[in-house]
């Protein structure tokens, strides 16, 4: 059921969705948190989905604040989603023109769901500084996209230079796999010291930066992004060690080699995580990510960001 209510206010959606919940239509009870998305008008079905998948999995109030032009009259356009177009949750969409569309805690503090954590997602347009904007103040997890900011990079130092407990981003979120089987794989070889490391990727993937300052705080060594042009996400791991070396290799989009000391080649399945599985991930935990804030905060200053191509090595 989509319910639309042109030139409104948040008290009057906040009445429809009461009006809605006295008719059986919206069920509150057992909403795990409030979502709430910022973004630009026009830009917004893409996190809706993902977020309406993710509910599946934490039941939630989507609350989207969609920045339909600043330069517009000043009016509020508001759509309630509920039933098969809400996944498990309900989604309030709200569009805001003149004054109203800038992001604003008082757009939202009437829908918020009582008592119940707060995530605000950036899926586009990350702030200068996410806990220091309006929506960032009042949540509990701030997740942003370094990935799809026009300079990846500097998103990245942006967040390192404004981190506060509760900060993450989905780049660092897609690694969650590379990370899980490159522990593995250092645990099941014997303790040779590891000499260097090269991660080898797309040069403008934050990802892969991200992945080197992990290996570069974990591992104590040197290492050495290997910039893949023509190539997007990460594409092998190379991990030098005086007892034989390790490397993970991905040469396609889902499938992986792990080659490994004394063992035959092995084919794991690696496969790109997609957004509703990355905002589903971070939707789990609303305790702050320690690991993360380790490696933008400590990893990433000690990260050579100067890639070098294959032929350089």
């Amino acid at each position: 059921m989509i319910v639309d209510l042109p030139d409104t206010t948040t008290s009057k959606v906040s009445k429809e969705i009461m009006a809605l919940r006295d008719q059986g239509g919206v069920i509150a009870l057992g909403r795990v948190l409030t979502l709430v998305v910022v973004t630009k008008s026009g830009l917004e079905e893409e996190a809706i989905e993902a977020a309406n998948e993710a509910s599946r999995e934490h039941p939630c109030r989507i609350i989207v604040l969609a920045d339909a032009g600043a330069a517009a009259p000043t009016h509020l356009d508001a759509q309630i989603r509920v039933g098969g177009d809400a996944g498990a949750s309900e989604v309030i969409l709200l569009r805001g023109y003149g004054e109203l569309a800038e992001e604003s805690e008082s757009l939202v503090a009437a829908l918020l769901l009582p008592d119940a954590p707060i995530v605000a997602w950036w899926p586009h347009g990350a702030p200068n500084n996410a806990c220091e904007t309006s929506i960032g103040r009042i949540a509990h997890r701030r997740i942003t996209d370094s990935a799809n900011e026009p300079e990846p990079q500097a998103a990245l130092d942006n967040i390192r230079r404004t981190y506060k407990a509760g900060d993450t981003d989905l780049a660092w979120t897609r690694l969650t796999n590379w990370r899980i089987q490159l522990a593995a794989a250092l645990d099941q070889v014997d303790e040779s010291p590891v000499t260097a490391v090269a991660v080898e990727g797309a040069s403008d993937s934050p990802s892969t930066i991200l992945l080197a300052a992990w290996l570069t705080l974990a591992l104590d060594v040197p290492v050495t992004i290997v910039a893949d042009p023509a190539g997007t996400g990460i594409r092998r791991v190379r991990i030098s060690r005086s007892g034989g070396d390790i490397q993970l290799f991905r040469p396609a989009l889902t499938v992986a080699e792990l080659t490994q000391p004394g063992q035959p080649t092995q084919r794991i399945s690696l496969p790109r995580r997609n957004l509703k599985d990355c905002l589903a991930e971070e939707l789990r935990r609303l305790d702050p990510d320690e690991v993360f804030g380790e490696v933008i905060t400590m990893g990433l200053p000690r990260t050579n960001l100067r890639s070098v191509r294959p032929s350089e090595r």
